[in-house]
């Protein structure tokens, strides 16, 4: 029946509709169903693997399962049993191509400049070890000597131990102290106020006992002055009323190009005051006011300096320190357009000697 129903063919499908299929089953008998069943139900797969197996069997149990007798059982079974015999004998063959590692393709040697012997390989060939330790102070390979050989390779003295030289401890080398300023202050300020035409740069620095006084009279005699083009005070204990005097002054001298007020006592307004005077002639080509007693210049003053700096057409060196690196940025960059500026007018003009 069910190869009839296999053969069964779409157009011939109408006169099995009719029939009574309780009839047919009816009919069947307990083989046929069984059949049937393996037909038409598959495996449960919600249950487990053991469970899905129907009986093989219609043998009655002939006694309680025991799991241990069982395996005893096959064990005792699988060494009593022998051997099933081979349809071919085995053969220590081996079949198809052996694999065999491709040999790496030999490249050619490029000639690479470095791979070029020179006569200077032949040199260090037969260069000794002391020769060897001076060549590598000359070229300051400083963790390959000690210092002692670094300072006999500088003095032209002969180098000992080679490599493996001892560092001992030497003398204590002392350097003397730079001499003080002997600018005399008096002469110079007679020679300002007198717009001495030979006094044309002025160094007080570091001059410890010059009064506040004293330096407002210098930035008094700068308003009138016409000859004096670099003025140094670093290191001299001025403060804002002398930083302020010498932005009056700036406002009407037009000759001074370098004004140094480096290590002083001048506080972050006042520094902006001086910029500020600087701007009103443009004159001055370099200004220094680094290491002032407040250290800190601020967000608002450093971007007020950045400011003044890119209004400025003639600085091309400014001497402070900044902490912001956008203030920091705009001045690096405002310095480098008047230096570009300059170099191209000298180049329009003729003079291209300065472009370095």
């Amino acid at each position: 029946m069910a190869k009839e129903l296999y053969k069964l063919k779409s157009g011939e499908q109408a006169k099995y509709d009719d029939m009574d299929f309780d009839e047919l089953l009816a009919q069947l008998t307990e083989e046929d169903i069984e059949a049937l069943n393996d037909d038409f139900d598959p495996d449960d797969s919600l249950l487990p693997p053991d469970q899905r197996c129907k009986d093989q069997t219609k043998k009655a149990p002939t006694g309680k399962f025991d799991r241990k007798a069982l395996l005893d059982f096959i064990e005792k079974k699988s060494r009593e049993d022998p051997d099933w015999e081979q349809n071919k004998p085995f053969v220590h063959e081996i079949r198809g191509k052996i694999w065999t590692p491709k040999e790496p393709e030999k490249k050619p040697k490029s000639e690479d400049p470095d791979d070029i012997e020179t006569e200077f390989d032949e040199i260090l060939e037969h260069a000794t070890e002391e020769e060897l330790v001076d060549l590598a102070a000359v070229l300051g390979f400083h963790g390959m000597l000690n210092q002692v050989q670094y300072h006999q390779s500088m003095d032209d003295n002969k180098i000992t131990d080679g490599f493996r030289g001892i560092a001992r401890s030497a003398d204590l080398k002392l350097v003397p102290n730079e001499p003080p300023n002997n600018t005399d202050v008096e002469e110079s300020l007679e020679q300002i106020k007198s717009n001495d035409s030979k006094l044309e740069e002025l160094n007080l620095n570091n001059i410890k006992n010059i009064s506040i006084e004293r330096l407002l009279e210098f930035a008094e005699a700068l308003k009138s002055n016409t000859n004096l083009v670099k003025f140094h005070m670093a290191n001299t204990r001025a403060n804002d009323k002398v930083a302020k005097a010498l932005s009056e002054a700036l406002e009407s001298n037009k000759t001074l190009q370098v004004l140094n007020v480096e290590s002083n006592f001048i506080s972050p307004a006042a520094q902006v005051n001086l910029l500020t005077a600087v701007n009103e002639n443009q004159t001055i080509i370099e200004v220094r006011m680094a290491n002032q007693k407040p250290s800190v210049l601020g967000v608002k003053t450093e971007m007020a300096i950045a400011k003044l700096m890119e209004e400025n057409q003639n600085i091309e060196a400014l001497g402070m320190h900044f902490q912001i690196p956008s203030a920091r940025v705009r001045v690096t960059e405002s310095i480098q357009r008047n230096i570009d500026n300059k170099r191209k007018n000298r180049k329009e003009n003729g003079s291209g000697g300065g472009d370095a």
